[in-house]
This record gives C-alpha cells, structure tokens and sequence, in this order.
C-alpha cells in the first residue's frame, strides 16, 4: 500500500531539501564500498597488529582467509542498569561468530552516562555534549579500518543518537543494533510520580522518597517508562536496525539470548562477502527518517528526539525540520497510552502487542513506508512479526492482529487522540515545541504572568516560599546549548504539577530541555534562538503576559514590543568549572543551534 499523501508530501521534500547533502554523501560511501573489504587495505604488520590480542583460532582465520569480522562498540558499564546486561554480550557475539564461520572484535568503548543520576546536577550539562562525544568516540574504534559489519551495543538518552551518527558517518559497512531490554515492572510510576509530589510538598521524607524509587528502578535493565531510553529502541525498529521485535524483551531470559545471537548471525550475512549486503548508509534514507518520524508520535515518544533525529539525520546527509515533526505530527494518530502518557510502563506496553501491532497497523493505513531498506531485508512488514523460541531455535511469527488492552493500545481507526503528540510553537518569541500527548486538552492554553528565572535552583526556592501559587508561565532561561550544555529541567516537574493539582494555570516555557519522562504540565521547550544567543527570551521581564498555546501551535508575549527592550545577560561563568565542564568549553563555543540538532560535529542549522 503507498502511504498517505501528507506523509508523501513530507518525505518528498525532505528529498529534495537534502539532495546538496545526500548526493555527495552517497557518493563517499559508494567509494568507500568500491575499494573493498576493508582488511585488504592493511598491510601485514597492521593486520599483526589487529590480531595480536586474539586466541589461535581468531587469529589463523583473520589472518589467512577472508572471514567477515565484526567491530562491536560497546557502551557497557554497571553504572547504568540499561548498560548492566552488556557485560556479557561480547563474548557471546564472539562465540557465535566464530560458530558461523566468522569473527568479532571489541572495537572500543564509548561513555554512558545516566541521566537519571545527573539529574539536576552539574553532570547534567555534560549529558547533550555526550551524544557527540560517543560518535566521535565510536569512530575511533572503527577507524582501524579492520571490519566488514559493526554491532552496537547502547540503550538509553544520548548513547543510540551518537551511536546512529556514527555508524551514518561509517555507511559503507553494515550496522546492527542491540538492545538489551528494560528490567522488569517494580513500582507503578504513576505512583512513584506521586511520592515525588509528596516530597516537593514536604509531606513526606527522603527516606518514603527513596523506598519508591529503589522499588521503581531496581534490576539490570531499561527503566519501564516511555522515556528517551525506550523511544530509542522503538526508533531502532521504526528504521530497521534492530532485529524486529526485539526492544522490549527482557534481559537475563532465553529470548533475550537468542535474539543477540540472531544479531550476530544477521551482521555476518549482510556484509560485502556474502549475499545480502546492507550498508547502513543505504538504510538510513528519507523514508526511514520519516518513519521514524511516525512512530515517535505515534506511541508519543520523548521530546529529547526531536534534538536527535536532526543530528542523526545531518549525519546520513538528509535535512530534516521541525516543521516535518510537526506536519507528520498533525497526521499520525496517538495510539499508545505508557507514562508518562498513560499509567502503562514499556513491559505492559509490549505484552498488548506492542511495536509489531502499531506498525502493522500503520502499514495497513498508509501512515508509514514499507518500501524500505532493513536489515533483515526489504520491507518495514518483517517488523509485523515477533520473535519466539520453538525447538530451542529462534522464529519470527505474525503478532496478534488485536490489541491486548485497548487501553494500552489502539488500532488507527480509534486511536486515543487523531494527532501525536509533538506540536511545533511559533510566535514573537521565536520557535519551540511541546509535547501534548500526556496533557489534558483543557490544559493545553495558558495565558498568565511570567515569572523569570534562570535556574531550576531558583524556581523550586520561590516554589518553596509560595511566590508561585497562582497563574503563572514560569520562564527558566540561559539553559540552551550555549549558554550550559542545555541540560533536561526534570526536576520542576514536581513542583509545577503540584501548582497544576492546586487549580493554577501554569505552564513553562525554556530555551533547555525537559526529560522524556515530562509530562502532564504544559511545556514550551528548546526555545530558539537562545537567551545566549540573544533571543526573544532574554528580552522578557516578570509580569508579561504570556500565552502558550499548544492547540493552535503559537508561543507569544503579549502586548509587548520586545524590539525596544534590551537583551538581559546573565553572568555564565559557573557553567565553565566543575565535574568535567571545563572540559567542554569548546563544544559550548561551537554548538549549533538547538532546531538545527544542537551538534558540535554538523553545526549549521537547518533553514
């Protein structure tokens, strides 16, 4: 079936909008395939080099026969309990490969930091510059110029974006990604959130705080909302680098072993010397970025994407917008229900049906394209089938053609609401967007006072004092990429429900970001320009009427002439020292703006 006409449209012009970007970077990694198997260009002592580390078997068959090699990348460590189960992949991938008549290597490392530890912290201003620092880090393990195909091993917020720009910038070789699953269910989160309320309000400790969330996060694996983390692996999936069905399973079970080891096999059938071969350049096209597109507004997916899929694309040499978010936004239906949009988690979410149903619906209704490059093949119909295990072999199997919890999950024809839940804002402020899905319609249109800050820090202190129990738009600004790193404001999300729950309108508005996990309070967010870069928002004062409108797509100050006031600056210098800032320095120089995908490595914004 050939997709709708408004998902056509969209997909058109970002062909065309691309072609001074895609053409030459095709042609790079055409090159790049013409000179061959990468191992051929080594010369004896490189190879001795490659080889050193590896047992006999390993080393006879890299040195003296045309075996394909894999390079895995791995963001392993127990830090993270997404990154936890990795521990073990390597030497799986290893074994399996040599069983299947090739090799595999640890090609490097690359940083994982966890979000959830950062969280209002000064580390937090690292965590956006870590998605570049992880591309550039891959790309020195792959640089040796020593493998056929690359596996990756990478969960959560920063860690795949970084990972995808940089398998994009290696296109010539096949990519495969592997996840590792999220932990199973502990603690509700809607009841965890309520805790958390309970604690802005000093109704309850730290120590009934840190019960529910020690029972909230509590074994190796993904957290089990529908965060940054879980909207990677559903991208994963909406754009053929994952095995189908493969996100949601959990870590430690016999599936979840099965599928790496079928990953493994997969990446040595799909390189130059076999039958099969998949660049990942070739993969990641238009058609899969707008698919991509689709599925994060169709299970109402993290806002912290809409930063990455620009970066990630620019990689592959495809421009893509926020307007294209938004206009494939106005057209694909919301179908899920997970918290924060809903009281489901991930693990529930995926025993509905989950991605293998929404996209065999979608393809049923023309919203996304099938007509793509995978790595199991042509087609995003290979990703209507779920993975099982029969006879102790791994099989793919039609998923069920129903929802198993309409409230959870819903077929195209009676989704929860007709729209996603990504809406681009405009206005005398400049651009910004917000996230709808989990706020109530009535919610949606605020018009109140400003209240000006610039820091979390100083909003949960009026907070504390009652200076904010009213109507009001609480404006946290000189948090862009320029300014701090443009780190997530996770932490107002407590206090500012807890004036929603009083009966307030209240609303934020920020040139920084919000977490995947944000939800139910109404939030205008990576505002561009930024206040360090002299936008609209530096040029705010308290008390001007603000109206943030999430339902007609308009961000505005009202009554106010913003030409005739000066630009507010603000004493940055605390944003340069301490645990590991100062490192950073040239990245905040040099970055890009945030509706151009706040990178250091493709800055130039996108028109």
């Amino acid at each position: 079936m050939s997709v709708r006409a408004e998902i056509q449209a969209v997909t058109d012009r970002i062909v065309e909008r691309s072609k001074p970007l895609r053409e030459p970077y095709l042609d790079r990694m055409r090159r790049a395939v013409d000179q061959g198997p990468n191992r051929t260009a080594l010369s004896c002592g490189n190879m001795a080099h490659v080889t050193a580390g590896c047992g006999p078997q390993d080393k006879e068959s890299l040195s003296f026969t045309p075996v394909a090699n894999i390079g895995i990348i791995t963001a392993y460590n127990d830090m993270l309990s997404a990154h936890k189960p990795y521990e073990t992949y390597p030497e799986l991938i290893r074994q399996t490969a040599r069983a299947a008549g090739g090799a595999a290597q640890v090609a490097g490392g690359v940083p994982a930091m966890c979000d959830g530890v950062t969280q209002g912290q000064p580390g937090m201003e690292l965590s956006l510059f870590s998605r570049d620092v992880i591309a550039l880090a891959a790309g020195v393990g792959l640089s040796h110029n020593a493998f056929d195909a690359a596996m990756f091993l990478g969960i959560c917020d920063k860690i795949v974006p970084g990972l995808v720009i940089a398998a994009a910038t290696f296109g010539h070789i096949p990519s495969v990604f592997v996840p590792a699953g999220p932990m199973p269910s502990g603690l509700p989160n809607d009841e965890k959130a309520a805790v958390r309320q309970q604690f802005a309000k000093g109704e309850v400790g730290r120590d009934e705080l840190m019960k529910a969330e020690m029972a909230s996060y509590h074994s190796p694996g993904t957290c089990t909302f529908y965060g940054t983390a879980n909207t990677n692996q559903m991208l994963m999936e909406f754009m053929g680098l994952h095995l189908p069905g493969a996100s949601f399973v959990n870590p430690d079970t016999d599936l979840r072993e099965a599928l790496t080891t079928a990953a493994t096999k997969r990446a040595l059938q799909i390189t130059a010397g076999g039958n099969a071969f998949t660049p990942v350049g070739e993969v990641l096209n238009e058609k899969a970025f707008v698919n991509g597109m689709v599925g994060l507004n169709a299970t109402g997916g993290s806002t912290n994407l809409i930063l990455h899929m620009v970066a990630m694309a620019r990689a592959a040499g495809i421009a893509i917008t926020w307007e294209d978010m938004s206009d494939i936004s106005s057209v694909t239906p919301s179908m899920a229900k997970v918290y924060p949009n809903g009281l489901a988690d991930v693990n529930q979410f995926h025993a509905a049906g989950g991605l293998q149903y929404m996209i065999r619906e979608l393809l049923s209704e023309g919203l996304v394209h099938d007509d793509v490059l995978t790595i199991v093949g042509r087609g995003l119909h290979h990703y209507t089938k779920e993975p099982t295990i029969q006879s102790g072999e791994i099989e793919w199997v039609e998923a069920p053609e129903k929802s198993g919890n309409d409230m959870i999950l819903r077929p195209v024809s009676a989704p929860f609401q007709k729209t996603g839940g990504l809406t681009l804002l405009r206005g005398n402020l400049g651009t910004a967007v917000i996230k709808t899905s989990a706020v109530k319609p009535e919610r949606r249109v605020v018009e109140a006072p400003a209240r000006i800050f610039h820091s979390q820090e100083e909003v949960k202190t009026a907070f504390q004092a009652g200076e904010l129990n009213r109507d009001v738009i609480v404006v946290v600004r000189f948090q862009g990429p320029k300014a701090n790193g443009m780190p997530e404001l996770h932490s107002l999300t407590p206090p500012l429900g807890v004036l929603q729950d009083k009966g307030f309108k209240v609303a934020l508005v920020t040139d920084g970001r919000m977490s995947g996990a944000s939800g139910k309070v109404p939030a205008a967010i990576h505002l561009s320009p930024e206040a360090a870069d002299g936008g609209a928002i530096a040029r705010l004062r308290d008390g001007d009427i603000l109206r943030v409108d999430g339902e007609a797509g308009t961000l505005e100050v009202i009554g106010v002439d913003l030409d005739t006031r000066e630009v507010v600056t603000a004493d940055l210098t605390g944003n340069s020292f301490g645990i590991g800032r100062e490192l950073f320095e040239t990245f905040r120089q040099n970055v890009g703006r945030a509706a151009g995908g706040a990178s250091v490595l493709h800055p130039e914004p996108v028109a």
